[in-house]
């Protein structure tokens, strides 16, 4: 009789770890899918926030939109590029090139447009500087976690 209870426990710890996802091998958690979506959500969201509530002129809204947009695309395509050359897909200098320059570039007009805005106050440019990092950072995890779900499903 005192067996039962035993077993009762036994069977019950077999029957939950049966209930867990399997992930391919290389795929990423739904945790680390969902903490990359949601740090870009929030650091475009505050970013656009910021640019909505701002006091500055429209045309300088547009330039930290499109220098936004700008970043966004160039990161997701260096990090595409720099895994398609480690992984041995065909990708041209030039376009390796331009999107490393791409990248710097809006790097270095978020900096500088930052630096000589005299209508900012500075802990305004530290708010755009950090959301607009978080945000290339984010697209970037992004973009990885999907070429690594599609590689993990591709090996079935």
């Amino acid at each position: 009789m005192s067996s039962e209870p035993e077993l009762f426990f036994e069977e019950k710890e077999e029957n939950e770890s049966k209930i867990e996802v399997e992930r391919k091998e290389g795929e990423p958690t739904a945790a680390f899918i969902g903490a990359s979506w949601a740090a870009l959500i929030l650091g475009v969201a505050a970013y656009l926030v910021g640019l909505f509530n701002a006091t500055m002129e429209l045309n300088e809204k547009g330039y930290y939109f499109a220098i936004l947009v700008f970043g966004l695309y160039s990161a997701v395509s260096l990090q595409k590029s720099v895994r398609d050359k480690h992984e041995g897909i065909p990708v041209t200098n030039i376009y390796y090139g331009i999107s490393w320059m791409a990248l710097l570039i809006s790097i270095l007009l978020m900096g500088v447009g930052l630096y000589n805005a005299g209508s900012i106050i500075l802990s305004e440019k530290g708010f755009y500087g950090m959301s607009f990092a978080l945000s290339l950072f984010s697209a970037v995890t992004i973009q990885k976690n999907i070429r690594d779900t599609q590689r993990a499903r591709e090996r079935e």
